[in-house]
């Protein structure tokens, strides 16, 4: 029998095996080695996490698109264990285009117009992107809906909710979540979640799916610059969090710690295990 504690480690043998290695200073690669705390922290997370790191040296690109790929996993068989609470069809997937759901399906004409049209796309900008983990809810047929009892029939209401299936024209599945994978947060690029939230709640057509950031950082200065706030993120998930608190306790730096405590009593950080039960909440 599976648990979500079987299925984080699981996350984090994963992570280990093909999204991060150990430098050839035998520091773990999500550490900045320009900062003495930095390394010293990512060498305790792995120490309290208790697996191996790849020693072969993994590209930026294919370690990111690994991140990904376990992040997706990991929350669909936790979904999965989590079924009694909140059922339904999920639908999982990574890099698609926000158009392909319902709340945002009117983007696909905004984004012909603007690739038509150089003084459009200058004004309006590219409000269609592809988030980096997407969950999503496949609408209801009639006789799921009558399971039970004889809720619905050809010509009741509802008439215009999309989760009764019969009610799109052309079927879409509802966008229930966006999750954007950093394995660090030293680049501008990590800020790039804060711009995507604002564009999902911004341009949708009905209700706000969750919008999240998970991360592998190990600095807590620059968690703080992503996860202070509200508004555009609901909330930023460490892959290893307890790991991270233990490792930097042990650096004895009090301004890291002050930095990091604050987040998570501030329920702005939490844990990827954490992430599955805030989906299905």
């Amino acid at each position: 029998m599976s648990s979500i504690d079987a299925l984080r480690k699981k996350f984090h043998r994963r992570v280990c095996r093909e999204s991060i290695f150990l430098k050839s200073s035998r520091t773990p690669s999500i550490a900045d080695t320009s900062s003495k705390l930095s390394a010293e922290v990512s060498k305790d997370i792995f120490r309290a996490i208790g697996l191996p790191v790849s020693t072969s040296n993994i590209e930026g690109q294919t370690a990111g698109k690994n991140f990904e790929l376990a992040t997706m996993e990991f929350i669909e068989a936790s979904i999965a264990l989590l079924s009694h609470l909140r059922p339904a069809q999920w639908i999982y997937s990574v890099h698609n285009d926000i158009s392909q759901f319902v709340q945002y399906a009117h983007l696909a004409d905004l984004k012909s117009l603007v690739n038509n049209n150089k003084e459009a796309l200058t004004a309006l900008g590219d409000y269609v992107f592809n988030p980096d983990v997407v969950v999503a809810r496949k609408p209801l047929s009639d006789n799921e809906i009558n399971a039970r009892q004889n809720l619905v029939r050809a010509g009741s209401y509802p008439k215009l909710s999309p989760l009764r299936g019969l009610n799109q024209a052309e079927e879409k599945p509802l966008l229930h979540a966006s999750i954007s994978c950093k394995l660090t947060l030293r680049s501008d690029r990590s800020q790039n979640a804060r711009t995507e939230g604002l564009n999902l709640i911004r341009n949708r057509k009905g209700h706000t799916p969750h919008i999240a950031v998970v991360t592998a950082e190990p600095m807590p200065t620059r968690l703080a610059s992503l996860a202070h706030g509200t508004g555009d993120i609901d909330c930023v998930y460490h892959f290893a969090l307890d790991e991270l608190v233990q490792a930097v306790k042990a650096s004895k730096n009090e301004a890291a710690l002050d930095s990091l405590l604050p987040l998570i009593d501030g329920k702005r950080l939490r844990d990827i295990a954490d992430l599955p039960f805030d989906l299905v909440a």
